[in-house]
């Protein structure tokens, strides 16, 4: 998926995706007047997650290629699982991705009406007839690709008595399960989709969105390409496990074609097309909206938007920028291979956004106590920090500094390897910002954990720079003990152990969550990390990414959520991967 601009200002230029040369084609030879088009159909049945976000973009992003529009539409056809609260926050979402459809918002639902007076045709024509075989009984019927299907007893009835079934469904006369309309195709085609497939079933249930007007709804294979052609679609973009559903929507395309119900937009027939391609799949977490479910009402996580989550909403939440999504979508890119994604790339490319954007401030997770034994005890001065690297204009801001500090645990060895270039006694490091530090001793507690370090510092090397310009390879972060405040700190992982939790038995991928994704700390932090509003992403030096929860976090008082580890940790970390 590329984000280049369309015709004559491409040229010379790679020309994309697949789909990209499909719709440059169309757009070069004036099929459909030029015009492009497209459309994102979500089902309201659960929250956005990073798959659907590759579709958004392709979506999206080919329309605004070639100066086309992407409608949003609510494929609500399945009542019983759908609601208000899960279309409120799919446009909540694509927008937050970037993305606008303008006017050309949609829902299904809206076409009921329309759907119905189709189906009505299709019966009156003698395409369509009322089946009452049970799904085990339609099976059999239906048979396997290689031999042709059985044909329903009711395949023959005469119209009129179909449509007089097809109207006492619409009345609810009949039981779920009962009865269905299908389409009089092909029972015999070695595309067993193709073999009469069902167009309506009966379900009593409440639409959130018409209510109780329907206990007829149709099914999406029907209903998704007279969607696309009464909103005037020309390129109708899905993942791959569409393509054998195709030739179904062609059929339907072509009945609504006979019946003169095809958009026509400056004197041009507007006649949809559909093409497939690969979905995103990605390690170490699950894509199906009705496992992410299954986690939620289970309580395995605190709903839609728990960090963890590959939902969009949790990722917002967790502190991934919308420009770090996209960026991975268009890393990705669009193939008709099926392929898996590892989470790693993902990490990677928020990483890249937010090593750019990202304040920089000095926080201690393991602190030990670091006493400089030449600085008076009452000492205290301010040294310039430079707020971002990336970013000049960013400036700089003032971290306090005095005779006891606190540094990271792990900064120090008692025999240290040749390649570890922290504290260890007789070993000089640099104090980020502030000094050159040489270790002299250690004080240990009763269980012989070291409990403070001593040394000295270098009076002339304020600012951390040697007098006399000899090297000093190792760097570590410290905050002053006096001016140190305590920030709650979320940190989270990975949702899962392994990289595919459904490859040995799909049905047992509870057994695989990481118990380790989320975990709970306090972090002693420079002060000015108490002035991060709701929302506002920082790094903590030499540990990583945190976002300061927009719900939990309050003016002076932010809670912060680790976004990401400064590098991938679980590539090293084989134990991650048992």
């Amino acid at each position: 998926m590329n984000f280049e601009k369309p015709a004559e200002e491409t040229q010379g230029k790679k020309q994309g995706s697949f789909l990209y040369q499909w719709i440059a084609a169309d757009v070069a030879s004036g099929k459909h007047g030029g015009q492009v088009v497209t459309r994102f159909p979500p089902e309201p049945n659960g929250y956005l997650h990073i798959g659907h976000a590759k579709a958004v973009c392709v979506d999206f992003g080919l329309a605004e290629q070639f100066g086309g529009v992407c409608h949003l539409r609510m494929d609500d056809t399945n009542p019983e699982k759908e609601s208000d609260e899960y279309a409120e926050n799919i446009q909540r979402d694509i927008r937050w991705l970037g993305f606008d459809w303008g006017e050309h918002f949609y829902s299904a639902a809206d076409m009921f009406d329309k759907m119905y007076e189709i189906a009505e045709t299709l019966i009156k024509n003698g395409q369509a007839y009322v089946c009452g075989l049970s799904q085990e009984e339609w099976k059999q019927y239906r048979g396997v690709p290689t031999e042709p299907g059985k044909e329903s007893p009711t395949r023959n009835t005469p119209p009129e008595e179909n449509l007089a079934l097809f109207r006492r469904m619409k009345a609810g006369e009949f039981a779920d399960g009962t009865l269905c309309l299908r389409a009089k195709i092909d029972m015999a085609s070695p595309n067993i989709h193709f073999r009469d497939p069902v167009l309506y079933r009966i379900m009593h249930a409440r639409h959130y969105h018409t209510g109780d007007k329907w206990c007829v709804y149709p099914m999406y294979d029907f209903a998704h390409p007279i969607e696309d052609a009464l909103e005037g679609v020309t390129h109708s973009m899905c993942t791959l496990e569409f393509e054998v559903h195709r030739p179904l929507y062609n059929w339907v395309v072509d009945r609504m074609d006979e019946m003169g119900l095809l958009v026509v937009r400056n004197g041009i027939k507007i006649r949809p097309e559909q093409r497939e391609f690969s979905r995103l799949n990605l390690t170490y977490t699950v894509m199906s909206k009705r496992l992410l479910l299954k986690l939620v009402e289970e309580k395995r996580v605190n709903g839609w938007d728990d960090p963890r989550m590959p939902t969009l909403c949790g990722m917002r939440r967790r502190g991934y920028p919308p420009t770090a999504i996209r960026n991975f979508c268009e890393s990705v890119g669009v193939t008709k291979f099926i392929s898996t994604t590892d989470f790693s790339i993902l990490e990677e490319a928020v990483r890249s956004e937010l090593n750019r954007t990202s304040a920089r401030r000095l926080a201690v997770f393991d602190p030990v106590k670091l006493v400089i034994d030449n600085y008076p005890e009452d000492g205290e001065e301010f040294f310039d920090a430079v707020n971002n690297p990336e970013n000049e204009a960013d400036g700089k801001r003032k971290v306090p500094f005095s005779r006891e500090l606190y540094v990271e645990r792990a900064d120090y060895m008692k025999d240290p390897p040749k390649k570890f270039h922290r504290l260890a006694i007789g070993r000089e490091v640099r104090l980020r910002y502030a000094c050159l530090f040489t270790c002299t001793h250690v004080v240990e507690d009763a269980d012989g954990n070291v409990a403070e370090i001593h040394g000295t510092m270098d009076m002339d090397s304020r600012g951390g720079t040697a007098p006399d310009g000899r090297a000093v390879r190792g760097t570590i972060h410290w905050v002053s003990v006096k001016h140190a405040v305590r920030v709650p700190v979320r940190l989270y992982d990975r949702l899962f152990t392994v990289a595919d939790p459904l490859a040995d038995n799909p049905a047992e991928f509870l057994r695989f969550l990481n118990p380790d994704s989320a975990t709970e700390t306090t972090a002693l932090a420079e002060p000015s990390v108490m002035q991060s509003a709701p929302g506002e992403k920082v790094q903590f030096e030499r540990t990583g990414y945190f976002f300061a929860d927009p719900e939990d976090s309050k003016p002076g008082a932010p809670v912060f959520n680790r976004t990401a580890t400064l590098k991938d940790s679980w590539a090293k970390d084989s134990s991650k991967n048992q």
